[in-house]
């Protein structure tokens, strides 16, 4: 399977964020929106970087004034990326090995999408169930 079946199921919409807007601003997006991660684009709609629920816990440990800083300042700037034809077990594997939760889906240079691990492991997920009831099937259909 790839990303792109995921994302023909979730649609292409993507919660963006100003690299010069306020943390403060950022966390009422992810509640707003119960995500948990926000791509942070220039004024091109350029993708820059990503800013996590992780990455503002952590920013928060060190420094509580952190929710008037701008969300630059504390984002994820080295952002690994996904395509629409990569394999989904493939995604899954880098996602847990690297220990990101969020995966930015571009197609020629232009941001078309995000998946998390959640939307991943329901995609297995529901592969494997597909297969157990086509086994099932065929099983029950041999025995009569």
């Amino acid at each position: 399977m790839k990303v792109r079946n995921i994302l023909a199921t979730k649609g292409g919409r993507v919660i963006t964020v100003a690299p010069d807007e306020a943390v403060r601003q950022a966390v009422a997006l992810l509640v707003e929106h119960r995500i948990g991660a926000l791509i942070v684009t220039d004024a091109d709609g350029q993708l820059v970087g990503i800013l996590s629920e992780r990455d503002v816990m952590y920013a928060a440990a060190d420094d509580e004034g952190v929710f008037g800083r701008p969300v630059g300042d504390i984002m994820t700037r080295e952002v690994i990326v996904g395509m629409p034809q990569d394999d989904v077990l493939a995604v899954a594997h880098t996602m847990l090995e690297k220990r990101f939760r969020h995966l930015p889906i571009v197609d020629e240079g232009r941001l078309i999408g995000i998946i998390s691990i959640g939307d991943v492991l329901k995609t297995q997920r529901d592969a494997y169930q597909g297969e157990i009831d086509t086994l099932e099937t065929r099983i029950i259909a041999a025995g009569e």
